[in-house]
């Protein structure tokens, strides 16, 4: 009986550690793969970011399945990814449009050498109008490199000057550069002003109120008009230029802040860098304003800063 006793207990013990093992093995099949499956969108977020690249933008993982944490996770990856395009998107144009107005004056240059060399009857009048040509493209290729390096300087970067600027001194100062094109097109000028504080760096500001100005003269009509406002405040002080010019449908008017734009055209206009509020924009932004236009009815633009009257950390 003992014999028949232990046999049947190590039959027992035997078979027990048999299913135990089978238990154990099946659980860690099961284990793996469930956390394969549960696991396998976040191994798709991995590959996608490894694969990532600026000509891979465009991939996206459009994630299926319950709205879960993972599911979250996918879209948030997916948004990330339509801002990156974007922005790529927009540096390649904005890289294009640059190299095109830089390569136009250049163009210029190289044809008017080019014919004035080849022709060996050139007088001192055939040279004098050369010249006069290839000065005004350098001038025009050096008003865009200066105005790309200052778009540069402002745009996503912090002041390095913040100090109490009054904003109607600022103002007349950029008017007295515009004022002499405006006097020949005989515009109707306006200045409606108040005290009008405000805080940041007086050069960006002038350069603020001086392309307002100059866009409100250059994108004008002959003989409009152009109405110039300053109204100080507490916390903010308003700058705003409205002025006549062709109509511009109000649902393109935010494109005019784009680089390379003029009054509602391409860049194909023929005056100005197209950089003039691309440049408001960043600095007005590196002051922690705002900025807004608006189409004027009947033609025009009036386009309106908010920058902060007080220092920083003492805006409500």
């Amino acid at each position: 009986m003992d014999l028949l006793g232990e046999q049947a207990r190590d039959d027992v013990l035997r078979s027990g550690s048999v299913a135990f093992l089978c238990v154990v093995a099946a659980a860690a099949l099961l284990a793996w793969t469930l956390t394969g499956r549960v696991l396998q969108p976040v191994h798709d977020v991995t590959d996608a970011a490894r694969r990532l690249s600026a000509e891979s933008l465009g991939e996206r993982l459009r994630l299926e399945g319950p709205r879960d944490e993972v599911a979250e996770l996918a879209d948030t990856f997916d948004e990330m990814l339509d801002r990156l395009q974007a922005a790529f998107e927009s540096q390649r144009r904005f890289v294009a449009n640059a190299s095109h107005e830089l390569r136009t004056p250049l163009a210029v240059v190289r044809t008017e050498l080019d014919v004035t060399l080849a022709d060996p009857d050139a007088d001192v009048e055939e040279l004098r109008r050369m010249a006069g040509v290839v000065r005004a493209a350098t001038e025009r290729a050096e008003q865009l490199v200066s105005a790309l390096l200052l778009l540069a300087r402002t745009d996503g970067l912090g002041l390095a000057v913040r100090e109490p600027v009054d904003l109607n001194a600022v103002v007349e100062s950029a008017w007295k550069a515009a004022r002499p094109e405006a006097e020949d097109r005989q515009l109707r000028v306006s200045f409606l002003t108040a005290p009008a504080p405000a805080v940041g760096d007086p050069a960006l500001l002038e350069r603020i109120a001086g392309n307002l100005l100059e866009n409100a003269v250059r994108h004008n009509l002959p003989g409009g008009w152009i109405e110039v406002r300053t109204e100080g405040g507490p916390e903010w002080t308003l700058l705003r230029v409205s002025s006549s010019g062709p109509v511009i449908a109000p649902d393109r008017v935010e494109e005019l802040f784009e680089p390379f734009r003029r009054g509602g055209t391409d860049r194909t206009a023929r005056t100005g860098t197209g950089l003039g509020l691309s440049i408001v924009r960043a600095a007005v932004a590196a002051h922690e304003g705002q900025v807004h236009a608006t189409a004027v009815p009947g033609g025009g633009l009036s386009v309106a800063v908010h920058l902060p009257s007080a220092p920083h950390g003492k805006l409500a």
